[in-house]
């Protein structure tokens, strides 16, 4: 029984070490390449089982397919108005062909040292140097370009990638950090103090402006307002006037009326206020109080009548 077991165990060891020789996995985060006495036949990016020739017939080499995050060291780059600013950039990539990346680069540290770094370089100092400084640091949100300015990166590096054919594939970039020196960020400040003025003198300057218009306005409205008003208070006084005129003209004829009337205003301006006075009821206009005088038609209205 023993014999058996031991039997069974060594069958096993020499399927599991035949298996090794003769096949291999390939898992769902790699790509692989094949190569057959040291030349590259084959490449695998699907994931499963596959089969192959034992070493040294056949050989396999592993590359991971996630993405890769490969950040380029800080340097000094000039913008279009010459301000130096000191950039960071990181860049997101992956193996997407495993043969043209064998055949090229071989390794990933290759890919990041000797290709990424360079090109990266060059894409940052090119697309920088189109852009203006306050393109990347200004006060006024809708002025910075920082999107349109990693989109023009990427699709530089995209086109310096693809046209080497590496077998590489970059996903993304952008700058990760943004810096001034001490010099730079003095200037920096002093123009934004000088947009900032300019900005409310200009605004102050359509604030007086337009108070004018408004003053300009309301004077003439009110002018006019006036003009019409005049217009009419002339009207009305004349029309009053008129009317006055045709009742002087009855006063003059009726004189012992006019007297009454007037003795009656005169009576009614005194009692308007809480006033006391000690005057004889005989006199006018107080005798009002016990009697109405009698009026007589004068005799050139009897005679007009008649």
């Amino acid at each position: 029984m023993k014999n058996v077991a031991l039997t069974i165990f060594v069958v096993l060891i020499v399927v599991t070490l035949g298996l090794y020789l003769v096949s291999f996995q390939v898992r769902e985060t790699e790509s692989c390449m094949v190569t057959t006495f040291g030349k590259p036949t084959r490449q695998i990016v699907d994931p499963g089982w596959y089969f192959k020739w034992p070493f040294p017939i056949e050989q396999v080499h592993r590359f991971d397919s996630r993405m890769r995050v490969f950040t380029v060291e800080v340097e000094e780059t000039r913008t279009a108005s010459g301000d130096p600013i000191i950039v960071n950039t990181y860049v997101v990539w992956r193996i997407s062909e495993p043969l043209k990346f064998f055949n090229t680069i071989k390794t990933v540290k290759n890919a990041e040292d000797e290709l990424l770094r360079s090109r990266i370089r060059n894409t940052q100092n090119n697309v920088i140097g189109k852009y203006r400084f306050s393109e990347f640091i200004n006060s006024d949100p809708t002025k910075i370009k920082f999107k349109e300015i990693q989109d023009d990166m990427l699709s530089a590096l995209r086109e310096a990638v693809a046209s080497a054919d590496y077998g590489i594939e970059i996903k993304t970039i952008g700058i990760k950090q943004l810096k001034v020196s001490g010099d730079v960020s003095k200037e920096v400040f002093e123009r934004m103090r000088a947009e900032r003025s300019r900005r409310a003198a200009d605004i102050i300057a359509e604030g007086d402006s337009q108070a004018v218009r408004i003053e300009t306005e309301a004077r003439t409205i009110s002018d006019e307002l006036i003009a019409v008003a005049d217009a009419r208070a002339k009207k009305i006084r004349g029309d009053g006037d008129a009317k006055a005129a045709q009742y002087y003209k009855m006063l003059d004829e009726e004189p012992q009326l006019a007297g009454f009337l007037r003795n009656l205003e005169a009576l009614q301006k005194m009692l308007e206020k809480n006033t006391t006075y000690l005057v004889p009821t005989d006199k006018e206009p107080f005798s009002y109080l016990k009697e109405m005088p009698s009026l007589k038609p004068s005799e050139t209205n009897e005679s007009g009548d008649n």
